[in-house]
Protein backbone atom coordinates (compact mmCIF):
# COMPACT_ATOMS: atom_id res chain seq x y z
CA UNK A 1 0.00 0.00 0.00
CA UNK A 2 0.97 3.97 -0.69
CA UNK A 3 1.49 6.39 1.90
CA UNK A 4 -1.69 8.30 2.19
CA UNK A 5 -0.70 10.99 4.27
CA UNK A 6 -2.09 14.05 2.70
CA UNK A 7 -0.50 17.33 2.58
CA UNK A 8 -3.00 20.34 3.82
CA UNK A 9 -0.71 23.33 3.39
CA UNK A 10 2.54 23.87 1.62
CA UNK A 11 4.88 26.94 1.85
CA UNK A 12 8.57 27.24 0.30
CA UNK A 13 11.61 29.90 0.76
CA UNK A 14 15.61 29.95 -0.40
CA UNK A 15 18.50 31.86 1.11
CA UNK A 16 22.02 31.40 1.01
CA UNK A 17 21.92 28.25 -1.13
CA UNK A 18 19.74 26.91 1.54
CA UNK A 19 15.75 25.34 0.89
CA UNK A 20 13.29 25.62 3.08
CA UNK A 21 9.83 23.71 2.31
CA UNK A 22 6.81 23.85 5.08
CA UNK A 23 4.10 21.61 4.96
CA UNK A 24 1.25 20.48 6.93
CA UNK A 25 0.21 16.54 6.69
CA UNK A 26 -2.69 14.85 8.66
CA UNK A 27 -0.76 14.71 11.79
CA UNK A 28 2.52 16.77 11.69
CA UNK A 29 3.47 20.23 10.76
CA UNK A 30 7.32 19.76 8.89
CA UNK A 31 10.11 22.42 8.14
CA UNK A 32 12.66 20.26 6.08
CA UNK A 33 15.84 22.40 4.76
CA UNK A 34 18.24 20.84 2.37
CA UNK A 35 21.30 21.88 0.96
CA UNK A 36 24.19 20.57 -0.74
CA UNK A 37 22.50 17.18 -0.47
CA UNK A 38 21.94 17.04 3.52
CA UNK A 39 18.77 17.36 4.73
CA UNK A 40 16.92 18.66 8.05
CA UNK A 41 13.13 18.42 9.24
CA UNK A 42 11.92 19.65 12.51
CA UNK A 43 8.87 18.19 12.89
CA UNK A 44 5.68 19.00 15.54
CA UNK A 45 2.34 17.34 15.70
CA UNK A 46 -0.55 19.38 14.54
CA UNK A 47 -1.82 20.35 17.15
CA UNK A 48 1.44 22.32 18.15
CA UNK A 49 1.51 21.68 21.64
CA UNK A 50 4.85 18.95 21.86
CA UNK A 51 8.31 18.98 21.23
CA UNK A 52 9.95 19.60 18.20
CA UNK A 53 11.98 16.58 16.79
CA UNK A 54 15.01 17.00 14.19
CA UNK A 55 14.76 14.28 11.82
CA UNK A 56 17.33 13.43 9.25
CA UNK A 57 14.23 13.93 6.11
CA UNK A 58 10.39 14.07 6.78
CA UNK A 59 10.21 10.55 7.09
CA UNK A 60 14.11 9.88 8.35
CA UNK A 61 15.55 8.92 11.78
CA UNK A 62 14.27 11.03 15.03
CA UNK A 63 18.10 12.11 16.48
CA UNK A 64 16.59 14.55 19.04
CA UNK A 65 13.24 16.45 20.56
CA UNK A 66 13.92 20.11 21.80
CA UNK A 67 10.78 22.25 23.34
CA UNK A 68 12.06 25.69 21.95
CA UNK A 69 12.25 26.56 17.94
CA UNK A 70 15.46 28.10 18.14
CA UNK A 71 17.71 24.95 19.52
CA UNK A 72 15.89 23.28 16.90
CA UNK A 73 16.56 25.41 14.44
CA UNK A 74 20.61 25.29 15.53
CA UNK A 75 20.50 21.90 15.20
CA UNK A 76 19.42 22.00 11.35
CA UNK A 77 22.21 23.90 10.73
CA UNK A 78 24.39 21.92 12.08
CA UNK A 79 23.42 18.94 9.98
CA UNK A 80 23.89 21.31 7.09
CA UNK A 81 26.64 22.79 8.13
CA UNK A 82 25.40 26.41 7.87
CA UNK A 83 24.85 29.21 10.28
CA UNK A 84 21.88 29.05 11.93
CA UNK A 85 20.79 32.87 10.58
CA UNK A 86 21.24 31.59 6.97
CA UNK A 87 18.42 28.88 7.93
CA UNK A 88 15.16 30.81 5.65
CA UNK A 89 12.36 30.24 7.87
CA UNK A 90 8.83 30.24 5.95
CA UNK A 91 6.06 32.69 7.53
CA UNK A 92 3.51 29.67 8.07
CA UNK A 93 6.87 27.72 10.34
CA UNK A 94 7.86 30.93 12.17
CA UNK A 95 5.17 30.09 15.40
CA UNK A 96 6.62 26.30 15.81
CA UNK A 97 7.90 25.45 19.16
CA UNK A 98 6.04 24.93 22.86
Amino acid sequence: MGDTTEVDATETAEADGVAARYEETDDERLLTFSADGRTATVAQNREGYAMLKVRTAPDGDELERYYGFDMALDHAAERLAVAVHELPVPESAADMGM
